[in-house]
């Protein structure tokens, strides 16, 4: 780190504290050279990936786009706010986890059927016949039939 003061290279650490409950430190440094004193804070840079369109386009991640469709698939479901972000939360995760610069909306479409598949039955179903782009009721049908199969009875709340 150089210092802000005389612009030399070499500063020492001579106190760290984690501060805003945990999710920075804080750090007093010394220059070497000049021997003043100063202050940075460190956090940790998680970045979600840039989103590849199946027309291959790429556009910056929307967080509020991926709660949108969310929210819009479960419109009139008995599910908790509180259950919706933390499944929001969980999909965010999986993103930066996979340490890619860009995935493709294929992916993030498949994570938030899996999550919506965990939180409603119904909300699944709707959110999966955009998705996947159901032609006729036969569509429904066997993915109604998947679920039962799956033990994901249409009455989860």
């Amino acid at each position: 780190m150089h210092c802000p003061f005389c612009q030399a290279e070499d500063t020492k650490v001579i106190d760290s504290r984690l501060v805003a409950e945990g999710d920075q430190i804080r750090r007093r440094r010394e220059c070497v050279s000049c021997g003043e004193r100063f202050t940075t804070f460190e956090t940790a840079e998680l970045v979600i990936p840039r989103v590849i369109k199946s027309d291959g386009t790429r556009q910056p991640f929307d967080e509020n786009k991926l709660r949108h469709g969310m929210l819009h698939a479960l419109q009139k479901r008995p599910v908790s706010m509180d259950r919706i972000d933390a499944a929001l939360n969980h999909i965010l995760h999986k993103l930066r986890a996979t340490g890619e610069r860009e995935v493709k909306s294929r992916l993030i479409g498949e994570l938030v059927m899996a999550e919506l598949k965990q939180l409603d039955s119904v909300a699944y179903v709707r959110f999966a016949s955009v998705y996947r782009d159901f032609q006729d009721v036969d569509a429904f049908r066997a993915e109604i039939d998947n679920l039962r199969d799956a033990g994901q009875g249409m009455g989860d709340a």
